[in-house]
């Protein structure tokens, strides 16, 4: 963990009491807060475009209703063309000018969501917000509509009393690799110039233990085919000498690990291992690793999940056990998604996973490589002024210490958004918990750390307030 803000770091300009002031106000207005998480869970806002996107629409229009009554002057939902050529996704834009000589920051948050997959892995239904203990259950009630309202909460709180400008930026195709974003930050960037941004889309260390994010890993994914036969073939008549293209497949996808279940790729490089470690009982509960699995690879826990590359097979094209018949398969096909440890560039660790890939082929079959998104790792300077003023802000919200942790996920946005505003200072904050289950089914959030989450942020709009 961090260790205590030194009391040069607290902002000199709160006045005596005005952090429980704000504590009092957010307590008051959590309610309405929740309310509205609640009436934005309900719209099944999913970006991928096998869903009706008239429901994006429709979560980008309540999303700006929400900022207009939050006090926000200039509210806009507004769309650019791709490279192409198709519209993106709505995603909205408030602006609340900054006061003569304050500095101006931007809240990022996404309202798109993620398909919720099969309604028979949810113990409720998807998009009906439902309460159970101290979590609030459905799809985007963390990921990330949690981080919309957390926003508006922080707002409300200061209402008039704001000493920065603010912008508040919801985008709606996160969820789909936010394939417009550069094209809108270029189209838009004076309406989003800041000199500090927050992305409120990541997660805290646990429950009662904030988080700031420092180190978020880079992603690479492509598809690999192993083709063996130019038609399928009898499995009885060929069957022994011709090996079949999943087997072949499973062998090259087997080579992508050692014994251990390091990653076995040269080329992909490590970053420093963390300075915390995670409980394994609790990250096996966490996962839902079943009784008897081992996990994978050596070395701290955080190290292999934030600082270590890491590859996944998250697709595989192959016949169906349903429909197989007795043939021998002539090809096979496996998307990969790799994971790049901070400070790697993706183009390099493209290059490095396809020379494996290639260099690999079992029996000489034949593998093609379709190399498909890149997106860039992040890692932040941990002393920023913005940083101390976070960590100011975090240990007066939680009454304990946040701990600079790294994401094994990726956010390739964040990258777009250094290159676009290269003088900004970027906290990655969230609201998540390792029991939010984002993406998954039953996706949910503790409302205690919600809550916390909104007096955080309304006294980080101060802290940075008070460093002009």
């Amino acid at each position: 963990m961090t260790s205590a803000p030194h009391p040069a770091h607290v902002p000199p300009a709160l006045a005596p009491g005005r952090v429980e002031e704000l504590r009092t106000r957010v307590r008051a207005l959590f309610p309405g807060v929740r309310a509205d998480l609640e009436d934005l869970v309900r719209i099944p806002s999913v970006s991928n475009p096998e869903f009706d996107q008239t429901h994006v629409q429709a979560s980008a229009d309540a999303v700006a209703a929400l900022l207009r009554g939050a006090g926000m002057p200039e509210v806009q939902v507004l769309r650019v063309a791709g490279t192409d050529g198709r519209d993106g996704a709505p995603a909205v834009v408030a602006r609340r000018p900054a006061p003569a000589g304050a500095p101006t920051v931007l809240l990022y948050a996404h309202h798109d969501v993620q398909p919720p997959g099969d309604d028979a892995d949810w113990s409720t239904a998807p998009f009906e917000p439902t309460a159970r203990g101290e979590r609030l259950f459905g799809r985007g009630a963390a990921d990330d509509k949690a981080g919309v309202v957390a926003h508006l909460g922080a707002l409300r709180a200061l209402g008039d009393e704001l000493g920065v400008g603010v912008t508040v930026f919801v985008e709606g195709e996160e969820e789909i690799g936010s394939p417009t974003f550069v094209d809108f930050l270029r189209t838009h960037r004076d309406l989003l110039a800041a000199d500090v941004i927050v992305v409120a889309d990541s997660a805290n260390w646990k429950v009662g233990v904030p988080g700031l994010t420092t180190s978020l890993r880079g992603l690479v994914d492509l598809t690999v085919e192993v083709a063996v036969l130019d038609h399928a073939v009898h499995s009885g008549m060929f069957g022994g000498p011709v090996l079949d293209a999943p087997t072949l497949l499973a062998r090259l996808v087997a080579t992508l690990h050692d014994e251990h279940g390091d990653v076995a790729v040269d080329g992909l490089v490590h970053a420093p291992d963390p300075t915390v470690d995670l409980d394994e009982a609790e990250l096996r509960a966490d996962a839902g690793v079943l009784p008897g699995v081992r996990l994978a690879g050596t070395g701290p826990l955080t190290a292999r999940m934030w600082t270590r590359p890491a590859i996944s097979v998250i697709g595989f094209d192959a016949p169906r056990t349903a429909s197989a018949s007795n043939t021998i398969t002539p090809s096979a096909t496996a998307k990969l998604s790799v994971r790049v440890a901070p400070g790697q560039d993706p183009a390099a660790a493209m290059a490095a996973v396809r020379a494996h890939l290639e260099g690999h082929a079992p029996f000489g079959a034949r593998v093609t490589v379709v190399e498909g998104e890149q997106g860039r790792p992040f890692r932040a300077p941990t002393d920023s002024t913005a940083m101390r003023s976070a960590r100011w802000a975090f240990a007066q919200a939680w009454g304990t210490d946040p701990v600079d942790i790294g994401i094994g996920g990726s956010i390739p946005f964040i990258s777009d958004l250094l290159q676009e505003f290269p003088d900004a200072a970027i906290l990655v904050t969230g609201v998540e918990d390792p029991d939010s289950r984002a993406h998954g089914a039953n996706e949910s959030v503790h409302l205690g750390e919600l809550e916390k989450v909104v007096l955080a942020e309304a006294l980080l709009l101060e802290a940075v307030a008070a460093t002009r």
